[in-house]
């Protein structure tokens, strides 16, 4: 399928949906100068704003997205992103229809569709599996709390996204956005291209316009490198901000949910319905009473005056990145940003102390969950995962293998003086004596870096292949770390990182829509096949 082909969909699916297609989200609150070809790539607010006036309802946006998920995804240029829709999707929309009409709303996300990485759980009639055949068909007992959160907030779960297997902690050598379930997920700027992980199907998907919103998870660069490379805005929030009760874990030391949209105002909309205070997890507790109004934060104005450390040492992986970065700075300074060249301390002295931790909390985390929100699946353990890939090695295994599941298996726990002293390293470096420090000394507001290189070429026989990362400061430290599209190098999305320091969201948020508005550089993918260099 060339470009005319998807112009063509995407044309006649806003025709479809009963909305002209807009050249513009001009005047639209918090939407100014986002551009888009159709209701299908508009955001909350425009959709929200076609529903209020009558030009649109629940049930017709689902349905236009589970047409353009068969054409995109499940046919055309087959980018494989969705791993399951929900079969209830249109009876949810019809019922928050009833609900609109009868004066009701929930909510800025009412009647909005919503995909959710497949390791979220939904006690619905989708399975959550993280991608692993051994999962394949096992429901949940009970919904994830931001799942919970999201249906009060009156958000449409519209399906489930492909994944990297178990978050891509299962082999040194994987390829991200692939699933024994789900295949490979394809990046839509370049098919034979990778998305990144792990929420590779929230990214693609997103980019491709399958669904106005998406969740994906992060322990390390899940939702900020996917977003990067597939050209959209990721939020990975402040650890405890977001409740992780319900999601297949890593590491209850790292993990979080969070927004993955094609705008910066979506992206605050959507942490809002996410954020919220959860029995169940008690790391939520240091988030209480803190403000969620980010849609608040959208401010043209939010790089005036403010200090941001350019982040030097993560700089160099790719000369053309460097180039595309270089010039983006300006823009910053140009909306009144002070720009201080910094290095972020400590960085080489938490490489090792940080996997330690994660194969650690791994299997613990994990047979908890399926304890709780799968007790009737076949597998109870991590031994029993890795029995059946080895049993099933042939669809499970085809590529690559299990070593991190096997390395989880084989560690003693979390009450191991190892465990203690790598966590307490983590701690120290990547916060207090890493961000925390840099911060400080140079009194910024945040950090900005190249989020990291284009997307590679998808290799099964090598695995993955980064260039170059900023993820690792703030997914360590526990801080809050958003992603802004920046332009492109060979037509390759480039993402630009704005970090902070704990509970600052809605500072980052400022300064991310400021930059976003300045500089307009998001374009739609054309699904080609290859990039031609």
């Amino acid at each position: 399928m060339d470009r005319r082909d998807f112009v063509r969909l995407g044309v006649m699916a806003g025709a479809a949906a009963g909305v002209a297609s807009p050249a513009s989200a001009a005047g639209a609150p918090g939407g100014a100068g986002i551009i888009v070809r159709n209701i299908l790539d508009a955001g909350v607010q425009e959709q929200q704003e076609a529903m209020r006036t009558g030009k649109l309802s629940a049930v017709a946006l689902v349905t236009r997205y589970l047409e353009r998920i068969k054409a995109i995804d499940q046919a055309g240029p087959r980018i494989n992103s969705v791993i399951e829709t929900n079969p209830d999707a249109l009876k949810i929309a019809a019922e928050l229809d009833r609900e609109r009409a009868a004066g009701k709303l929930r909510g800025p996300l009412h009647g909005i569709p919503v995909l959710l990485k497949d390791n979220i759980a939904t006690a619905d009639r989708m399975s959550t599996s993280a991608g692993s055949l051994a999962l394949d068909g096992v429901r949940a007992s009970k919904d994830a709390h931001v799942t919970a959160q999201l249906r009060a907030a009156g958000a449409v779960i519209l399906g489930k996204t492909n994944l990297s297997e178990w978050a891509n902690m299962r082999s040194t050598r994987s390829s991200s956005g692939w699933s024994g379930r789900g295949g490979q997920t394809r990046n839509p700027y370049a098919l034979d291209r990778n998305t990144s992980g792990s929420s590779s199907g929230s990214g693609a998907a997103i980019a491709a316009s399958l669904a106005t919103l998406a969740v994906g998870t992060e322990t390390d660069g899940s939702i900020v490198s996917p977003s990067s490379s597939c050209g959209i805005v990721g939020i990975k929030p402040t650890l405890g901000l977001v409740s992780r009760s319900g999601i297949i874990p890593i590491a209850h030391s790292q993990d979080t949910a969070g927004p993955m949209t094609r705008s910066v105002a979506d992206a605050a909309l959507l942490l809002a319905a996410l954020a919220g205070d959860d029995p169940l997890d008690a790391a939520t507790r240091d988030a209480a009473g803190r403000p969620r109004d980010y849609a608040a934060a959208l401010r043209k104005d939010g790089l005036r005056d403010k200090r941001i450390g350019v982040a030097r040492n993560f700089f160099g992986s790719h000369d053309a990145v460097d180039a595309l970065i270089e010039k983006e700075l300006a823009v910053l300074k140009a909306q009144g940003a002070l720009l201080v060249d910094v290095k972020v301390p400590n960085t080489d002295k938490y490489d090792d102390s940080e996997l330690e931790v994660l194969l650690h909390e791994f299997r613990p985390d994990l047979e908890a969950w399926l304890a709780a929100y799968a007790p009737h699946a076949p597998v109870k353990s991590m031994a029993d995962i890795i029995a059946f890939n080895e049993k099933n090695a042939k669809r499970e295994m085809p590529y690559f293998g299990q070593e991190h599941l096997l390395a989880a298996q084989a560690k003693p726990g979390l009450d191991a003086r190892e465990y203690r002293e790598a966590l307490a390293n983590n701690l120290r470096y990547a916060r207090d004596e890493g961000l925390e420090l840099v911060l400080r000394e140079h009194r910024l507001d945040a950090l900005v870096a190249p989020t990291g290189g284009p997307a590679w070429l998808t290799d099964y026989v090598n695995g993955d292949h980064y260039g170059g990362s900023f993820s690792s400061p703030a997914a360590v430290a526990g801080y809050p770390h958003v992603t802004v599209p920046a332009g492109y190098t060979h037509g390759l999305p480039v993402g630009l990182s704005f970090v902070g320091g704990a509970w600052s969201e809605e500072a980052l948020i400022g300064m991310a829509y400021a930059y976003e508005q300045a500089s307009l550089r998001r374009r739609p993918p054309s699904f080609q096949a290859s990039i031609k260099v």
